[in-house]
């Protein structure tokens, strides 16, 4: 994938990006809008050991991922991108800018180092907005959270790999859902997970520019000119996501065509906002195979559970493969942007619910918020509240068997079984609805 600069033809491949969680819903009655954007995901069984509680009050919590399960090593490379056919819909007198990560699986990663989650100015940036309330500010060090990824390792060359999008719920940065884009390239897929420039809390670009979010000023004002203004930005927001989402594709038409990557399908999956964006893209471009939405409603309503104006996803319904998988309580019965979604496509689909899950157990919140609790001694009110009461590694393996199964399915034919189409012993927290 190549990225153009603003001002010509210039192409530049990123070095280091990577960050650590971000919020999800604003952290501001965002959080209410309807398009959250929690975090979710990630904790290994080396990671349940007890970490010692910190005496020393001006020491910072610091966390790790879980290892990813599949048999390839991890490379990266993060990539600035630039629309020159838009416009910023955020900030006028801009072209439409976007980072992006690239994980693939690699050949070998002898020598190659190990990226960071979050680069400074993003750790600093979703320490100062996250939708993590009950966590005291300038106490976690968000910059010290290292992926399994390895910067420029070489591509394994054993291919087709299929392309799997990532986008990450609303004011998140791409790098919430670490665990799953990792855990996917080690099971051979090209992941490409994507910074919704002035969604997310900080985006960091190619010379230490950073670009904090701007929702939380746009829904203050939005708030103060009513119900329809609201709407009508949840509206904007999901439609930028969209034609960003969109753009990305195109970058990997452009790899497919000059042979950087072999042509493969393409899936997409997201988490709250980032599972709207996946289905939506799936809905208007016939390049999204099957998409994978984690708990993300599907409608502009400022509770899941509410009616309310359905998108065009849910009104019309697709044609391909889709997963849903909701927290504990959000499932097609009761979520009416699901329910219609289901009512209306043709074609294979489940609807997955983690028990004990909360919204932000879809993101890598889920190994990190444990973690933070242990070593700032936060009561345990505090992680239940933002990341439920299913075990990290359970709420983890989960996740993982099944976004994995469902591509494997449907990207690259292996049926692996029955393993999607009923309950399995081997994860009694999933419930087939």
């Amino acid at each position: 994938m190549e990225t153009n600069d603003t001002d010509g033809d210039t192409k530049t491949n990123l070095t280091s990006r990577r960050r650590v969680l971000a919020a999800s819903a604003l952290g501001l009655a965002w959080a209410a809008s309807g398009v959250p954007g929690a975090r979710a995901t990630a904790m290994a069984a080396d990671d349940t050991a007890p970490t010692p509680r910190v005496s020393h009050a001006s020491r910072m919590a610091r966390m790790k991922l879980p290892a990813p399960s599949g048999p390839y090593g991890v490379g990266t490379v993060s990539l600035r991108l630039v629309d020159r056919r838009r416009a910023d819909p955020w900030v006028a007198g801009r072209r439409r800018e976007l980072m992006v990560d690239v994980r693939y699986p690699a050949r070998s990663v002898a020598s190659r180092p190990r990226v960071p989650q979050m680069t400074q100015g993003e750790a600093a940036g979703f320490d100062r907005v996250n939708n993590f309330g009950a966590l005291p500010k300038g106490r976690i060090d968000w910059s010290a959270t290292q992926t399994f990824a390895h910067l420029g390792a070489p591509l394994d060359p054993r291919g087709p790999r299929p392309v799997v999008l990532y986008s990450p719920g609303v004011g998140d940065p791409r790098t919430l859902g670490t665990t799953l884009t990792d855990e996917l390239a080690s099971h051979g897929f090209v992941v490409v997970a994507i910074d919704h420039t002035y969604d997310a809390s900080a985006v960091e670009f190619p010379g230490g520019r950073v670009e904090t979010t701007l929702l939380p000023q746009e829904f203050e004002r939005a708030q103060k000119e009513g119900p329809a203004a609201v709407v009508a930005l949840m509206q904007k927001t999901c439609a930028v996501r969209a034609a960003d989402t969109r753009f990305v594709l195109d970058e990997v038409e452009r790899a497919f065509a000059t042979g950087r990557l072999e042509r493969a399908p393409i899936g997409m999956f997201g988490q709250s906002a980032g599972g709207f964006a996946a289905l939506q893209t799936m809905h208007d471009d016939g390049r999204i195979t099957a998409a994978a939405n984690l708990d993300g409603v599907l409608a502009y309503v400022s509770e899941d559970h509410d009616e309310g104006e359905l998108s065009s996803v849910a009104r019309d319904g697709v044609d391909g493969p889709f997963l849903l998988m909701g927290m504990d309580g959000d499932d097609r019965t009761n979520v009416p942007s699901w329910r219609a979604l289901w009512e209306h496509s043709d074609g294979w689909h489940r609807d997955l619910v983690l028990r004990g899950a909360q919204h932000a157990t879809y993101t890598d919140a889920t190994s990190l918020i444990p973690q933070i609790a242990r070593q700032l001694g936060l009561p345990k009110e505090t992680v239940t509240g933002l990341v439920g009461t299913v075990p990290a590694a359970r709420a983890i393996a989960a996740q993982r068997a099944y976004v994995t199964a469902f591509f494997d399915r449907w990207l690259r034919g292996r049926a692996g079984g029955h393993f999607l189409d009923g309950p399995s012993s081997n994860y009694p927290e999933v419930r087939f609805v």
